[in-house]
């Protein structure tokens, strides 16, 4: 099974001067590819004199992760796609675990590896962990992390299991189902783009997956950190947009008018710590929604699964029941 691991990169040369190494060294069975996103610093020039055997990909502007992977990728052909971040520290053996699972479950489509904390590696990173679901209102979580709360690893999650969402941090796809699918979502530039593309595959019946036998590090927040008010944006706007796609229709209006209440709670919130241009950013998150709700209504699948959260609700869980572990959900 012929496995492309792809690097989406903008601007990044520090970055792949310290994670390319890693990759090239313990993905000998792989294609490696850098798909760059019209950078303007020496990122083309350091992969062409130091690596000449990675192939290069350039596209022709800066589209975000979306759209940045959708053009690149027009042009690999292998069977398996491996999307990996820029800041991503793979592992000895990385790769065996998932083409062994893609090559015994054939009805598996997407999978995601375990993802730990770069600068803390007895920890979970954020964007992933122990594998991806979301609760009734479509907040995403982690076995290994809840909201804000990482749990160290210990084990716990070295199993393999169904999830709902793989995080783009590191993100394998068959080809076939991700062109079947139309890949991400261009509209949603960066963030969510790979939970809106989970869940879309799993309302055309495709099974995703947790191995816990493939371990990665990511630093997180090396390309937009988590205080910039942008990504506060994109993330408030994307999660909207992602449940105005996916929800089912008997389920559409009431979730989505709860949710937006409760983003009007973290607005607030943001206020009260002294972040007014994060609230900004909330607010401007509601007020894409209202301009292009037609949009996205157009873009809704024919067919969406009434039970796809985990739990009903983890705002309740985590901040009324103090259930700050996944086991304790």
């Amino acid at each position: 099974m012929k496995v492309a691991v792809v690097i989406l990169n903008w601007n990044g040369v520090k970055l792949l001067e310290q994670f390319l190494p890693s990759i090239i060294k313990y993905s000998p069975e792989a294609t490696i590819y850098v798909a760059d996103n019209a950078s303007t610093d020496s990122s083309v020039e350091y992969v062409k004199n130091e690596f000449p055997q990675i192939k290069i990909i350039q596209n022709q502007g800066n589209f975000g992760f979306a759209k940045g992977y959708n053009e690149a990728l027009q042009f690999v052909e292998e069977e398996i796609y491996a999307l990996v971040n820029s800041d991503i520290e793979v592992t000895e053996n990385w790769l065996e675990p998932i083409t062994t699972l893609f090559e015994s479950e054939p009805e598996t489509a997407i999978i995601q590896p375990k993802i730990l904390d770069f600068k803390n590696k007895e920890y979970f990173e954020y964007a992933g962990a122990g594998g991806g679901f979301i609760d009734k209102y479509a907040f995403p979580f982690c076995r290994g992390r809840i909201f804000d709360t990482l749990e160290k690893d210990n084990g716990q999650y070295n199993d393999t299991i169904s999830i709902f969402w793989a995080s783009g941090a590191c993100f394998f796809i068959r080809k076939e189902v991700y062109r079947n699918l139309n890949g991400f979502d261009p509209d949603f530039f960066a963030h969510q783009e790979e939970i809106d593309l989970c869940w879309r595959a799993i309302n055309n019946n495709h099974i995703i997956k947790y191995c816990g036998q493939s371990t990665v590090y990511h630093v997180g927040g090396a390309t937009l950190d988590s205080g910039n008010p942008k990504k506060t944006f994109l993330n408030f706007r994307n999660s909207l947009w992602m449940m105005v796609k996916n929800l089912p229709a008997n389920k559409l209006a009431p979730i989505l008018f709860i949710r937006m209440i409760f983003d009007g709670i973290a607005g607030v919130r943001f206020l009260l710590q002294g972040k007014p241009k994060h609230f900004l950013a909330v607010l401007k998150s509601h007020f894409y929604l209202y301009f292009h709700i037609a949009k996205f209504l157009k873009k809704r699948a024919l067919v969406q699964k009434e039970k796809y959260y985990k739990i009903n609700s983890i705002v309740y869980r985590y901040f009324i029941k103090n259930g700050r572990v996944f086991a304790d959900l």
